[in-house]
């Protein structure tokens, strides 16, 4: 699917620092136009790509090239990790010699994920560069519960000081690409099971049947699939599904004229209220009405 990440056009590219703890992260799978690199500060994030599950722990820096599809499936509670976005005129202006234009790579045809675990001078340095820019930013309440562009919104990026980002950005991107030589590549990769790739799919199509019903599909048994769903995406089946019921509740939500929590979770995949709120309690700390009076 493509994300139009809705960059006004003063904007070379986005930064923000996401948390799990406060986070709305997106969970279909997706591209887009634009060049990501993430950063991770702390705990662990899990991206599926071409049918395998890399998982990233701190200091890691990785790369999703313009048009290459990545999925977010798995954080760790304490997650924290910069997410950066370079448009492609941002990258075209910045990488004229050759030392820089493996940055032009068109990502529909990469195998994985480039990735260096830095080692701590490098990480001290590029992870104190985002900080510098991110001084004049939104808050990072706003960001957060955005995912950075706006889900579903009318929401879009914005910062005190574009000049000074768009120059901190072009910085920041020739810095990575240097750093990326000053530590190892990870090899903790996962080749998923052909029927964990199918319920990822289904899943993905909003296909709100109960995990019977996608087991079937599948053609395995609800046990064998939650078993190796588990084991390999490093969540539990259930609990990816109601993650991704609760990106599509703030987008339903959001869309609606007439703000209603309970059409908003019903549309989203729901069964009942009590489970959405028993969901939304766990993930958020307190219930939906208190949530959504605090933002």
């Amino acid at each position: 699917m493509l994300e139009d990440l809705k960059l006004a056009r003063r904007y070379d590219g986005l930064l923000f620092l996401a948390e799990s703890a406060r986070n709305v992260p997106k969970m279909e799978s997706h591209h887009h136009v634009e060049l990501e690199l993430n950063l991770v500060v702390q705990g662990t994030i899990a991206y599926v790509v071409n049918g395998r599950r890399w998982t990233f722990p701190p200091r890691t820096l990785l790369w999703l090239f313009p048009q290459q599809e990545h999925q977010l499936v798995a954080r760790s509670d304490d997650a924290q990790y910069f997410v950066a976005v370079f448009k492609p005129t941002l990258i075209a202006r910045s990488c004229r010699t050759p030392a820089y234009q493996g940055l032009k790579f068109d990502g529909s045809q990469q195998d994985g994920v480039l990735n260096t675990r830095l080692d701590p001078v490098s990480f001290d340095l590029v992870r104190k560069t985002m900080e510098s820019l991110m001084q004049e930013a939104l808050d990072p309440d706003v960001l957060n519960r955005e995912a950075g562009f706006g889900v579903a919104s009318d929401f879009s990026f914005a910062h005190g000081d574009p000049d000074g980002l768009n120059a901190g950005l072009h910085y920041l991107l020739l810095l990575c690409w240097r750093s990326r030589h000053t530590g190892s590549v990870l090899g903790n990769v996962v080749a998923l099971h052909p029927k964990v790739r199918c319920a990822l799919k289904l899943l993905s199509e909003e296909r709100e049947e109960d995990l019977g019903k996608i087991s079937r599909s599948c053609g395995v048994s609800e046990a064998f699939l939650s078993r190796t769903f588990h084991r390999q995406v490093g969540v539990a089946l259930s609990d990816y599904r109601n993650s991704l019921r609760l990106t599509r509740f703030w987008e339903r939500y959001r869309q609606q004229d007439e703000k209603s929590l309970l059409k908003a979770a019903y549309a989203a995949g729901f069964g009942s209220y009590a489970q959405f709120y028993r969901v939304f309690a766990k993930a958020y700390g307190r219930g939906p009405r208190q949530c959504i009076a605090d933002r």
